[in-house]
């Protein structure tokens, strides 16, 4: 069984980087609330707010308006899997 935070980390190194389609494919493939966080952020990046919501909603206690600063996100995205 994969470690899913690891892989969810990579996915938001990999966004960092600029890579947000990599980022995206690798989210889309988990449903654990960091990958449904990285997923929300990564649509916000992309500018596509409705699905943004859509991901934050399977995110407790994450909202749309929490972050104004993606970057500043993935990297609380980080942290949080490096606490885990």
């Amino acid at each position: 069984m994969p470690n899913v935070a690891l892989i969810i980390e990579l996915a938001v190194q990999v966004a960092l980087e600029g890579d947000w389609d990599k980022s995206h494919k690798i989210a889309q493939e988990y449903y654990d609330p960091a990958a449904n966080w990285l997923h929300a952020v990564l649509h916000k990046i992309e500018g596509d707010v409705w699905n943004s919501k859509y991901w934050y909603a399977r995110t407790p206690g994450k909202s749309y308006e929490d972050f104004i600063d993606p970057q500043a996100e993935l990297l609380a995205i980080q942290n949080s899997l490096k606490v885990s």
